[in-house]
C-alpha cells in the first residue's frame, strides 16, 4: 500500500460521495423519494455536501483491499453495503430520529439507502478504473520509449552527408 494509491482511493470514493449526494438530492427535489414512500429530500448546502465528500473519500479505502478478487464494479457494490449498513443499523437510529433502518422516514427508505450507495460504490469503482487505465497508457508510453534490447549490438546510427562533402573527402 502506497501513499499514491491511498490518496486515488480516497479521491475515487470523494467522486463517488459527490455523485451520490448529488443523485441523492435529485431524488429528493424531483419528488421521487417522496412519492415512492421515504421522506428523503436534503438541501443542498455547503455543509451537508462536505461531509459526505470526506465520508465518500473514507469509505474509499475499502478499495485498498485485496478482497475480493473481482471486477472493480463488484467490488463497488460490495463495498457500498458497508456504509448502507452503518447509516441503516447507527445512524438513523442513533443520530436521527428516523430509527431503525430510517422507517421512520417512510418504508422505502432501506431501498433508497442501497440505491444511493450503490452509485457511490459504482462512481468510486469507475474512476478508480479510469485512473488504473491512465496509469497503465502512461507505463504503456514509458515502455515504448525505453531502449529496447538489441542482442548486445551496438546502435545504429544513420548520418546523412550531402554528396558534395562526400566528394571533398579524403578516401
Amino acid at each position: 500500500m502506497t501513499l499514491q494509491r491511498t490518496m486515488l482511493v480516497f479521491a475515487a470514493g470523494a467522486l463517488g460521495g459527490l455523485a451520490n449526494s448529488l443523485v441523492v438530492w435529485l431524488a429528493g427535489i424531483s419528488g421521487i423519494t417522496t412519492a415512492a414512500g421515504a421522506d428523503i429530500a436534503p438541501t443542498l448546502t455547503p455543509a451537508w455536501l462536505y461531509s459526505r465528500l470526506v465520508w465518500g473519500g473514507i469509505w474509499g479505502i475499502l478499495f485498498l483491499s485485496p478482497w475480493p478478487l473481482a471486477a472493480t464494479w463488484q467490488r463497488g457494490l460490495l463495498f457500498s453495503l458497508a456504509p448502507s449498513l452503518v447509516q441503516l443499523l447507527v445512524v438513523f437510529p442513533a443520530k436521527t430520529e428516523a430509527g431503525l433502518f430510517g422507517l421512520g422516514l417512510g418504508g422505502a427508505t432501506p431501498f433508497f439507502v442501497l440505491a444511493f450507495n450503490a452509485v457511490w460504490g459504482l462512481v468510486a469503482a469507475w474512476s478508480l478504473d479510469r485512473a488504473a487505465g491512465d496509469t497503465r497508457r502512461g507505463q504503456a508510453a514509458a515502455e515504448a520509449d525505453r531502449p529496447q534490447d538489441d542482442g548486445g549490438r551496438p546502435p545504429v546510427a544513420y548520418i546523412t552527408v550531402p554528396e558534395d562533402e562526400l566528394r571533398a573527402m579524403p578516401s
